[in-house]
């Protein structure tokens, strides 16, 4: 991992593993129901507060230069974090392919509470975080890294914003999932 890593355009840069994130996620959005990608997106930020308005703001932000840095950083095949990064990325996209699936085949009326919605309550945060991090380790670069860490901790208040937003919709019943799940794995 590199403290400043070389910026370059390159055939062998970050930006693969982004165009083969988005080509899935995209992949799928086009099969799924367009009822499911109303629920998935359909969440109204009319009722956020200002602070929330502006973390999202501030974590968009923060993943596109991201974004930005991750496109221009050739990718370390050599480097001895370029395997486990890769097994990191894929893991993660595995988990969000699968939280987007279980996601899909909940009733529409119903919180998703199946599959890794048994073990997190945002599954679908947690795998991009995760493959985020591998994407990190794959292009060896620590500011993306730490861009990253920022963008997941100001993104924590659209998460709470979304947890409410549950709450209001099914009420005890997203109260009592609560209860029994984590809102991210462990914790």
């Amino acid at each position: 991992m590199e403290l400043i890593p070389n910026l370059e355009i390159g055939w062998l840069n970050g930006w693969i593993p982004l165009v083969l994130l988005y080509s899935v996620y995209g992949i799928l959005l086009l099969a799924f129901p367009g009822d499911v990608i109303a629920r998935l997106y359909g969440y109204g930020r009319s009722r956020w507060s200002g602070r929330q308005k502006a973390f999202h703001a501030i974590t968009k932000l923060l993943i596109l230069i991201y974004f930005a840095l991750i496109i221009f950083t050739p990718m370390k095949i050599g480097a001895g974090v370029f395997i486990p990064g890769i097994i990191l990325f894929f893991c993660g996209l595995a988990g969000f392919i699968i939280a987007l699936i279980n996601f899909k085949n909940t009733e529409f009326d119903k919180p998703a509470t199946t599959g890794f919605y048994k073990i997190s309550r945002n599954p679908q945060v947690l795998s991009l975080f995760m493959l985020g991090c591998g994407i990190c380790m794959v292009t060896g670069s620590w500011p993306a890294f730490f861009i990253l860490i920022l963008s997941a901790l100001f993104g924590r208040a659209r998460t709470l914003a979304e947890e409410e937003r549950c709450l209001e919709q099914y009420g005890d019943s997203y109260r009592a999932y609560m209860k029994r799940v984590p809102r991210y794995f462990l914790f």
